[in-house]
């Protein structure tokens, strides 16, 4: 259901777009725990769709990292240009030049440019961005075919867009975060944090973003989750029991919940241990054993103060997940970092294990 919503929205959302230069919603991506399989919640699972956003024609996006720091993501800030259009026949006679068309031309024959709707200054804007988009998804609802058999509830923040589907027997809740694709990878940055990168008050993650409020409005963070999925996509076509590596993750995310252990530390630690086992060695029949060795490497990575980010700087990745050349070869981020740096925070960490 969720997926054949947002097939719907695509389209409605492209039509909505194709008279103005506000940016254009592709097709969208499932992403999170309930599109890799498994789920930290048993009650109001949210469904997770990334909606990449590609420049109409005439602007470009150009992504500038912002921080490297010791954080569960980096965050970028997306530049818009405005790129000549003189020669591209195929957008028709009505199409203006931005770059060498007087202003009080443009002013009077065509749309604002990007620059001038969702920016500030010549960065694209998050805040305004969530506002148009949220705006957008909310009108394009009464197009759907969906519209006539589910009752539709719209929640927006600052940098997030939710909305809650019913039908008198099923509840629905989907989570819409968009974003710019670097380059032809499987890496964007995004509105606000995916799932697993959101922080909560574990003693086992990383120094995370600001809350959303103190969050200047040109950050963008860089998200994994859609290499993370094609991640579990390749595991489970390869391992004996598709699903026994996802039952480990469940076990860890909904059971040990309490122990202050954050999802996104439970999800890397597994992520590491299916590539240093082998693929054989996942069977129904050693469930107890790769929860034990789950716990071990966890242990040891307490030990030494050091938790490798899962993508970045990872030459480990299988070949099919694509991300930028770079990313591969750079240094990884350390999620345990904190933990090298504050003795009580590690003797707490070490206490909770």
């Amino acid at each position: 259901m969720a997926s054949e919503l947002m097939e719907s929205f695509t389209q409605v959302l492209a039509d909505s777009v194709s008279e103005s230069f506000y940016p254009v919603p592709q097709e969208a991506i499932r992403v999170g725990s309930t599109c890799e399989g498994w789920s930290p919640c048993e009650r109001d699972v949210v469904y997770h769709v990334l909606v990449p956003l590609n420049p109409l024609p005439g602007h470009t996006f150009h992504l500038e990292l912002s921080s490297a720091g010791q954080m569960a993501a980096r965050t970028f800030s997306v530049r818009v240009e405005l790129a000549c259009t003189c020669n591209r026949k195929q957008l028709g006679d009505k199409m203006l030049c931005f770059l060498h068309h007087s202003e009080k031309e443009l002013r009077w024959k065509q749309k604002p440019c990007l620059l001038d709707t969702l920016c500030t200054g010549s960065y694209l804007d998050v805040k305004k961005t969530s506002r148009w988009f949220y705006r957008l998804v909310k009108s394009s609802w009464l197009h759907l075919p969906q519209s006539h058999s589910w009752h539709s509830v719209f929640q927006h923040c600052s940098r997030s867009c939710q909305f809650r589907l019913s039908n008198g027997q099923k509840r629905l809740i989907v989570e819409v975060v968009f974003g710019v694709r670097q380059g032809d990878s499987d890496i964007f940055v995004v509105n606000q944090p995916p799932e697993a990168q959101k922080g909560g008050s574990s003693i086992s993650v990383s120094s995370q973003p600001a809350k959303a409020d103190f969050v200047p409005s040109t950050v963008w963070l860089e998200t994994y989750a859609v290499a993370e999925v094609k991640f579990f996509q390749h595991i489970t076509r390869q391992v004996p029991c598709k699903s026994l590596h996802l039952k480990c993750l469940q076990v860890f995310t909904c059971i040990l919940r309490s122990t202050g252990f954050s999802i996104l530390t439970w999800k890397t630690v597994v992520m590491h241990v299916l590539t240093t086992l082998p693929p054989s060695r996942w069977r129904r029949r050693e469930f107890e054993r790769r929860l034990w060795d789950i716990m071990a490497y966890l242990r040891r990575c307490l030990q030494v103060k050091r938790l490798d980010h899962f993508v970045l700087g990872n030459e480990r990745l299988p070949v099919e997940i694509s991300v930028p050349p770079a990313m591969r070869t750079a240094e990884p981020l350390n999620l345990f970092e904190h933990l090298a740096q504050d003795p009580a925070t590690h003797a707490q960490a070490m206490q909770a294990y």
